[in-house]
């Protein structure tokens, strides 16, 4: 498979383990929902002991590297080539001829990460405009694999243009979609009043509501024991599936529906030639035997049985067009129907658009616009429909303005579901806009008829805390024994430690029919 390369791709990153520490907990005493202040990078390599292969769906809205975002490129990498980057503001195309190095360097290692936390039925949601679409394509087919891929969504950000634009107008950004196997499916969303407005019951059906679907299935060589012809009974005229088609069920099921008209019985017609035109076959290869369902008595008799029918109501599965002069047709029953499935297009009116969450960022800060790029939360809420249930964890890792927590808390509290977030955020306003966004959604905001209810809801406060191991390859003796046991036994199993046992303290876990034991404590260490 072609691979993409770069300048310092061979050299990000050897990351260091760093511990998580705890501030405080927000509205409970303990909490599952957390928001970790720190570099990502750093912050995702903390979360493996605990998280890896375990989160169902990754939301991410990086850089767009669109030259007005002033990131900064910050990690450390040991390479003569690229230490002159480390700490710089990423510039416009043209100030910055690295710029998408630069891009590609702070992508790659941390994709590799949220790779290994994906559980085996997970996903990962990207959202990218044009700037590094191709360039994120490239990487994400490399690490995750081409077979994963699932979809390119255009979602529309904008619901108006400015009078002033210029050239081709960008009304669309883009989120890429990949699973961690191939075959990754989506749930179907829930039917919209304009789709259900198709289903009627003209026949007073007991069925329920349904709309006229084709009679016919393809593939009519591979099923030519279901190509035959079906007399109308209102005009005596044989009715063949169109060519390449067959009927949709075994001839003694469609026998059985068609007798709810009037009486029908089978009979060979000798009309090989026909059925083998309809199965693009010779006449001499075509299934011999099979024969028609046609009408038992006389067509008189048999259209005024067919007539009663019609004007009773309650028509067979199968029936016939334009009261009774058009071809067969079949009833799909929108109660067999269920959701429909999404598309690769996302229009605002069903997720939302940047004006919409710019507008719910300031009802949230007093007026102030707090963020610059936010998403709407319905955006987040349609992503969690598709890719999880009532009890999904997701992950953003770089979660501006907290909006994946707000959509968590709104879809709890619609539907009493236990959703659950991680938030991991690296710049200063972590605390002042994310955590504070987040608080205010769970009390409520706003005042008078603009005021919004709380959803309830909670979570803990993280910072990254100290290395674990130390340049000399020695344990860092000021990270706790807690979390020193945590990563021993991750680094050899790859799964979570156990609960304590109060009798065995120095007891991991058991692992393929092993247990691991880690005697380890600080005052017996060698002066």
């Amino acid at each position: 498979m072609p691979t993409l390369e770069w300048i310092g791709k061979d050299k990000v990153v050897k990351v260091p383990y760093r511990v998580l520490e705890k501030q405080y907990t927000y509205n409970a005493e303990a909490s599952e929902n957390m928001i970790i202040r720190g570099d990502n990078l750093e912050a995702l390599k903390a979360m493996l002991p605990r998280y890896e292969g375990k989160i169902k769906c990754i939301y991410i809205d990086p850089p767009y590297n669109t030259g007005n975002e002033g990131w900064v490129y910050n990690d450390n990498v040991n390479d003569p080539r690229i230490r002159k980057w480390l700490g710089d503001v990423v510039g416009r195309e043209g100030e910055d001829l690295s710029r998408h190095d630069k891009w590609l360097c702070m992508m790659y290692p941390r994709l590799k990460l949220l790779q290994r936390l994906l559980a085996e039925d997970g996903v990962i949601f990207i959202s990218i405009d044009d700037n590094e679409l191709f360039n994120l394509k490239s990487i994400c087919d490399e690490i995750f694999g081409g077979s994963c891929f699932v979809a390119t969504v255009s979602w529309q950000r904008t619901y108006s243009t400015r009078n002033d634009s210029k050239g081709i107008v960008s009304e669309v950004e883009y989120i890429l979609v990949y699973g961690k196997r191939p075959g990754w499916n989506p749930n179907k969303l829930p039917r919209t009043d304009s789709m259900n407005a198709k289903y009627k019951n003209p026949d007073n059906d007991p069925l329920g509501d349904w709309r006229s679907d084709n009679a016919y299935a393809p593939g009519a060589a591979t099923h030519q024991g279901m190509v035959y012809a079906i007399q109308h009974p209102f005009t005596g005229k044989l009715l063949y599936p169109s060519n390449g088609s067959c009927w949709r069920y075994q001839q003694d099921e469609m026998l059985a529906i068609m007798c709810g008209w009037c009486k029908y019985e089978l009979r060979d017609l000798n009309d090989v030639h026909e059925r083998a035109v309809i199965c693009g076959v010779p006449d001499d290869e075509v299934r011999q035997g099979v024969k028609a369902i046609v009408l038992a008595e006389s067509l008189e008799i048999s259209k005024k049985k067919a007539v009663a029918v019609l004007k009773r109501g309650q028509w067979p599965r199968f029936f016939f067009s334009k009261g009774g002069r058009g071809s067969i047709a079949r009833k799909t029953y929108l109660g067999n129907v269920g959701g429909t499935p999404p598309t690769n297009l996302w229009q605002y009116a069903d997720v939302g658009h940047t004006d919409e969450a710019a507008k719910i960022l300031r009802a949230i800060f007093d007026g102030k616009a707090a963020f610059d790029t936010p998403k709407p939360p319905r955006l987040i809420e349609r992503i969690l429909q598709i890719a999880g249930d009532t009890d999904t964890l997701i992950l953003d890792s770089f979660a501006g303005s907290g909006t994946t927590a707000h959509a968590v808390l709104n879809m709890n509290k619609a539907d009493g579901g236990h959703r659950r977030f991680i938030l991991v955020e690296m710049m200063d306003y972590a605390e002042s806009i994310t955590a504070k966004r987040v608080k205010r959604v769970i009390g409520g905001y706003g005042e008078g008829k603009n005021a919004v209810g709380g959803t309830g809801g909670d979570f803990t406060f993280y910072d990254l805390g100290p290395i674990l191991l130390l340049p000399n390859g020695n344990l860092n003796e000021d990270v706790g024994a807690e979390k020193i046991r945590e990563y021993v036994y991750f680094m050899e199993t790859k799964t979570a430690i156990e609960p304590d046992k109060e009798d065995e303290p120095y007891y991991l876990g058991v692992h393929m029919d092993s247990a691991y034991y880690f005697y380890y404590r600080k005052e017996c260490l060698p002066a």
